[in-house]
């Protein structure tokens, strides 16, 4: 995350290959309406059982070059955003094109979690969840451990689970994990000569 570039959703490490998988821009199980977390949330209609499919984030898809220079003229007090990283190449863009699925806010005790197949991003129940019940997932927002502490505050999380950890950003800064990512491949290749 950059002062001019606003955070993105992070790839889940979970992924599957399949073939063609049909678009699900709406779904009859949810519907997006005010929420006390933020704006607005999605909420179940009906009861919806863990493991199930609910609906694909869907929006323009473009790189991460154009999310970047997209966002770049918004405002340092705003913290709102609907790019989700579907690829290495490409980048979601709910803000144009897109569907329901870009109102299900961040919750540090998530009821779904995002999965990506073929650089597409689908929303999936990982507990049973009652019908009223908002739906919302662990953002894990990237950002560096030189970004600015009073940007970083506009990503305070608001969800309200007992142990929210208070903020939709990642645990780890995304340059401390780039550093253990190359350590580990370091010791890697020492234990392959040894």
């Amino acid at each position: 995350m950059s002062k001019k570039s606003p955070p993105k959703k992070k790839s889940p490490p979970k992924k599957s290959r399949t073939k063609s998988l049909p678009e699900i821009a709406t779904s009859p199980l949810v519907e997006a309406r005010n929420s006390p977390i933020h704006g607005k949330g999605v909420y179940a209609l009906k009861p919806i059982k863990k493991g199930t499919r609910i609906i694909e984030y869907l929006g323009e898809r473009i790189s991460h070059a154009q999310a970047d220079a997209r966002y770049e003229v918004k405002g340092d007090d705003d913290g709102h955003t609907f790019l989700f990283i579907a690829s290495s190449r490409t980048v979601i863009d709910a803000g144009v094109k897109g569907n329901d699925a870009r109102f299900i806010n961040h919750h540090c005790d998530p009821n779904c979690e995002t999965e990506i197949e073929n650089s597409r991003v689908f929303i999936n129940a990982i507990r049973d969840i009652k019908p009223g019940e908002e739906l919302g997932y662990d953002y894990q927002l990237t950002w560096e451990s030189t970004d600015d502490p009073a940007e970083l505050a506009l990503y305070e999380c608001r969800c309200g689970a007992r142990r929210c950890r208070g903020t939709m950003l990642d645990v780890e800064p995304l340059d401390k994990k780039k550093k253990e990512k190359a350590g580990k491949s370091k010791s890697a290749k020492k234990k392959r000569r040894g």
